[in-house]
């Protein structure tokens, strides 16, 4: 300790957001140079080098092979792939001195795609699996929670090869096993939950979430098994509905109605219901976006959803990826649009104004609503889907809710929150046609290569196991993924105990087992709280015990001492250390 470039802080940075944040800072182990960029310091860059071990090991156990691409990349791939204009403003772009374009690497599918084009032309090179573990950047609008979402990051990206669907599904489900191992060694609970393609393109994928109270991304689970991630939840469209006897729509009166309270409220009062009361549910809320293209180009969107509900607009960003979405608010330049008023007699591609509509499946034909008349004060009543109004098409716009219906029918949808680990994505051959990526086949012919893509965050596993082993003390590493296994504290100034806990040290170190010796001129206050903070899973306390021969043996996670004689003390943390029963080893010295 008295040579480790390390100093923890006593205070919380100002800027951290989540437990992993506030603890990897103040335990010295990354620190901030700016705005999502961090700096990795030798405690830090440990942990980090132990996840990237055991991803390595599962990866070329699955019989991956380990490749290193570089983070500068030309544009012309991503311009096959559309990929530089998809992107928009979440990437660095760069021009040399010549006036080329170029990128920082955010993935690399299409240098991967390029290589394999390049070196392989047969079906007896395939299958084949590549991977590189790698520094990727993306230029994140908002970086957060210190390494969770960050501009710079380490990632796992791999990439399988294959001749055609079914060899590619093997490969598939090796990497799925695979995650599964990983993420079971790195030691903390998580979710496997469909998941949206995005940027990324392909069929179908994956994401494997770390549970997380402070997780940015929300999914939602059933007991029958169903689980997704919300933005990949598809509402079942109900059935039509009959509506020969609902009355003609008809335009009432509805003053200081721009809420759907308000509007509820004056419709119980004025217009009651024969049957019930109305609700939000009754009344159609038109919510208008707007909706910015990677080229630039911009136009609003109205989205239509039960007023009991309120728009996801992470829901709805995923299915409109590459183009930005945010709350509209240039109503000056669209004065058929009434805020707070607004109906579909107005909206549609096909309508005077031209403005896009889509609605949430749940806004099914039939269905019966309250919604605005175009004119301030004023509403429509029994407007029906499918005879008043047909929308432009549908759109996932409405958030999801506890109790919600799973969509396979296995019960009711609970939702919870999780820190995003893994991504794996059936990529099929969008980028091989793109970069035209082919190979002879049994028979001689030409055929498109079947592509998968596997991501996975190490440096947000850092973070993740951070955020889900740390108490109020500070870090509690699992063994897999701690700088050391072992801290010895040397309390007091006791010469002869300072000697004998550096060689149990080197005795600690000859046996295999990582050691960190507190040897500072320290005061045992701030040995004991830096212990705690740094989270190595065993403490070993040369203390007040060492003259009647003892010392004591802390468990970092469980908080469980026990005192151990001064001759069995290697032989205790040799066995503590590596997690097995005490063993029999040489004595010291």
């Amino acid at each position: 300790m008295s040579q480790l470039f390390v100093r923890t802080l006593r205070e919380d940075p100002a800027d951290a957001e989540v437990p992993s944040h506030t603890w990897l800072v103040r335990a010295g182990y990354i620190r901030r140079a700016a705005p999502g960029i961090y700096s990795w310091l030798p405690l830090g860059l440990k942990v980090l080098q132990n996840v990237e071990r055991i991803v390595r090991e599962e990866m070329d156990a699955i019989g991956g092979q380990e490749v290193r691409f570089p983070a500068l990349l030309p544009r012309e791939p991503y311009d096959a792939s559309g990929r530089w204009t998809d992107y928009g403003p979440n990437i660095f772009r760069l021009k040399d001195r010549k006036g080329a374009d170029y990128l920082l690497g955010p993935t690399h599918e299409e240098m991967f795609t390029l290589a394999v084009k390049d070196l392989y032309s047969s079906y007896k090179d395939l299958p084949l699996t590549l991977y590189q573990i790698q520094t990727k950047y993306r230029d994140e609008p908002r970086p957060r929670a210190g390494i969770l979402r960050g501009r710079e990051f380490v990632m796992k990206d791999s990439y399988t090869f294959a001749i055609d669907v079914e060899a590619f599904r093997e490969q598939y489900a090796a990497h799925r096993a695979a995650y599964i191992r990983i993420f079971d060694r790195l030691g903390f609970e998580y979710a496997v939950v469909s998941a949206m393609s995005g940027a990324m393109g392909g069929s179908a994928s994956e994401e494997f979430l770390a549970l997380s109270a402070t997780g940015e991304d929300t999914f939602v689970r059933s007991p029958g098994g169903y689980a997704a991630n919300v933005e990949a939840v598809r509402t079942p469209t109900p059935d039509d509905l009959p509506f020969d006897d609902v009355p003609a729509a008809h335009v009432e009166d509805t003053p200081d109605t721009p809420t759907i309270a308000s509007l509820v409220a004056v419709a119980n009062e004025r217009y009651p219901r024969d049957d019930r009361p109305w609700t939000g549910a009754d009344t159609l809320k038109n919510v208008v976006l707007m909706v910015t293209q990677p080229d630039g180009k911009q136009a609003p969107l109205v989205l239509g959803l039960p007023g009991d509900r309120e728009v996801d607009l992470k829901r709805v960003q995923a299915q409109l990826e590459p183009a930005e979405v945010e709350i509209f608010d240039a109503f000056s330049d669209y004065p058929m649009l009434v805020k707070g008023y607004i109906g579909p007699e107005v909206l549609g591609e096909e309508s005077g104004s031209g403005i896009r509509f889509l609605v949430d499946p749940r806004v099914g034909v039939g269905t019966r609503w309250i919604t605005g008349a175009n004119v301030n004060g004023q509403h429509v009543f029994d407007l029906v889907c499918g005879r008043d109004f047909t929308p432009d098409g549908f759109l996932e716009a409405a958030e999801l809710r506890e109790g919600d219906p799973a969509p396979d029918g296995s019960g009711p949808l609970e939702l919870a929150r999780g820190i995003e680990m893994g991504h794996i994505f059936q990529l099929g051959t969008r980028y091989a046609d793109a970069l035209g990526l082919k190979v002879l086949d049994q028979n001689g012919k030409l055929v498109t290569v079947t592509m998968g893509s596997y991501g996975l965050g190490c440096s947000r596993a850092v973070a993740a196991v951070a955020d889900n082993t740390c108490d109020d003390k500070g870090l509690a590493w699992p063994r897999e993924l701690a700088p050391y296994l072992v801290h010895v504290v040397v309390a007091g100034k006791d010469a002869a105990a300072l000697a004998w806990a550096t060689e149990l040290a080197t005795s600690l170190d000859e046996a295999g087992v990582s050691v960190l010796l507190d040897d500072r001129k320290a005061s045992p206050g701030v040995k004991f709280a830096d212990a705690e903070i740094l989270g190595m899973p065993t403490i070993v306390v040369v203390g007040r015990g060492f003259a009647d021969g003892n010392v004591e043996v802390r468990d970092r996670r469980s908080g469980e001492r026990r005192e151990v004689a001064l001759d069995d003390a290697l032989g205790e943390v040799v066995a503590e250390a590596h997690g097995r029963p005490s063993l029999v080893v040489p004595e010291q010295g």
